[in-house]
């Protein structure tokens, strides 16, 4: 490996997938760029473990709109496809309700309306009309806006109108109601903004562009796992010439007249550069890594007053085999729906019950487990540490046994006889090994008052070569929110840089 140089066009601070997009759109401009990972492989919250054969993505595992990531190599005149093979996810996924019945989310139309006609047929014509709203919300909030940055209140105000039209001020859960009106495919229709961190009952509307985002660009699996798409996206920016270093903490950025002339390394290595971009959870990046400023400083008294998405509980495992009848993702609802999901956001202690989420990529995927073998993880949203003082060390295995008994009893029988390695990655994980803020999973809630400008810029207010990039920034966290928010960053950054 070539040693890292002392000096670069820009350095950007987390090779998670929002630093490893930003760095590849500056150096395939011409910017020489130096990546800076602490840990020991790029990834971020989309990690990897390699135990006994199988392999287990940390995370997220739903890739949707996958043109944005395929332009990560157009704009240098190559193909994704030389690095990265996707596949195609069917169903898209399987919810399942404590009644046992269950909805197929699937691609095509005529499937879906099925699905809703089994259910409640007078809400088909619903479901047709939230499609409608759903697309139109895409184009204003996503096509529009989604890579555009938001610097100054005259940018939010300009599009104002469009978001009152669109009554982004109501949450996802109500506009969903407007549409639809059996209980159980509300929660059908509303969920999905849990996938990005944000409550149904209290985030706004304008996040229910989710839904037409799968459906026009459908969902997607990496072969390999997604860890297999963050090292094509790291090898593609080392072919572009870039500089990847691992194993390489950031301590913090060195700051003169308002200017980022560099950063240092906890090793005391340092690198002068023209400009700073952080990937690093947003909290972490003011706190600490600018922490010696009185902007930094500033900075971080405001977000700790803002609302911070809830946590997750994951807990990892193999099988023996592959399990009859599994979808590649799958929901299963627990006894509750508002009442659980107010408990995850607000408090004040992990709630007795659960819904969960099960990704079983060897459904898509076969080589992510030995041969005959299965890798899966599950997930359960929980209150992150700001909300629920919880000793996750003490309550871990606990937790993760009494959900795969739940596994077992729903869905896959002898699920714990059948059991070749499993571990958990609880909140304090993510707070420790992240330094996520509180643990939680997504960064800052995605509320309207805390979306678009009201969110940590992706360009910094007073230490104007400093940028934000990834989950913390606009337009916020999944695939599609970390990858559109480089473009918004590469773009500030090469403006400024004269490209």
């Amino acid at each position: 490996m070539m040693p890292m140089p002392d000096r670069c066009d820009a350095v950007v601070i987390g090779a998670g997938m929002g630093g490893l997009a930003l760095s590849i759109r500056l150096q395939a401009a011409g910017q020489r760029v130096v990546l800076i990972e602490a840990r020991d492989k790029p990834g971020g919250r989309a990690y990897v473990w390699h135990r006994q054969g199988h392999v287990f993505d940390a995370g997220p595992t739903v890739i949707t709109d996958p043109d944005a990531l395929e332009q990560l190599w157009s704009v240098s005149g190559h193909r994704m496809q030389a690095d990265v093979t996707l596949l195609p996810v069917e169903p898209y996924y399987r919810l399942v309700f404590p009644d046992g019945s269950t909805f197929e989310y699937a691609d095509d139309q005529a499937q879906i309306e099925a699905a809703i006609r089994a259910i409640s047929p007078e809400d088909v014509e619903g479901y047709r009309r939230f499609l409608a709203y759903s697309r139109e919300v895409m184009a204003e909030g996503y096509d529009k806006l989604g890579t555009v940055p938001f610097l100054s209140i005259s940018d939010m105000m300009r599009v104002a109108p469009q978001l009152v039209r669109l009554q982004a001020y109501r949450s996802v859960y109500a506009v969903v109601s407007r549409f639809i009106r059996h209980p159980k495919l509300r929660q059908a229709f509303s969920f999905h903004s849990l996938l990005v961190g944000g409550n149904p009952f209290s985030t706004s509307s304008i996040y229910l562009l989710i839904h037409a985002l799968e459906r026009k660009g459908g969902v997607w699996f990496a072969k390999g796992g997604t860890n297999a798409l963050v090292a094509g996206m790291a090898r593609h920016f080392q072919r572009l010439g870039g500089h990847l270093e691992l194993n390489a903490k950031v301590a913090r950025v060195e700051v003169a007249a308002d200017r980022a002339t560099g950063v240092t390394l906890a090793d005391g290595r340092h690198i002068a550069c023209d400009r700073v971009a952080s990937n690093a959870d947003v909290m972490h990046h003011y706190r600490d890594l600018l922490g010696g400023t009185e902007r930094g400083q500033r900075m971080a008294r405001s977000l700790g007053r803002k609302r911070w998405s809830m946590s997750l509980f994951v807990c990892h495992f193999g099988l023996d085999h592959l399990p009859d009848g599994l979808a590649h993702h799958m929901v299963l609802f627990g006894p509750r729906y508002r009442e659980l999901v107010n408990e995850i956001f607000r408090g004040p202690a992990l709630p007795p019950d659960y819904s969960l989420y099960l990704h079983s990529p060897s459904v898509t995927d076969p080589d992510m487990a030995p041969p005959g073998m299965s890798t899966h993880y599950v997930l359960a949203p929980v209150p992150h540490l700001g909300r629920a003082a919880v000793d996750w060390a003490a309550e871990g295995e606990r937790y993760a046994d009494r959900i795969l008994a739940t596994l077992e009893e729903r869905l896959i029988p002898n699920l714990r006889r059948s059991l070749t390695t499993r571990f958990v990655f609880t909140p304090a994980d993510f707070a420790s090994q992240l330094n996520a803020h509180h643990g939680s999973a997504f960064s800052v809630e995605p509320i309207l008052t805390q979306s678009a400008w009201f969110r940590p810029h992706n360009r910094d207010d007073r230490i104007r070569n400093v940028y934000i990039v990834g989950a913390g920034t606009h337009p916020g966290a999944g695939i599609p929110g970390v990858v559109g928010s480089a473009k918004a960053t590469a773009g500030l950054m090469l403006a400024d840089a004269g490209r």
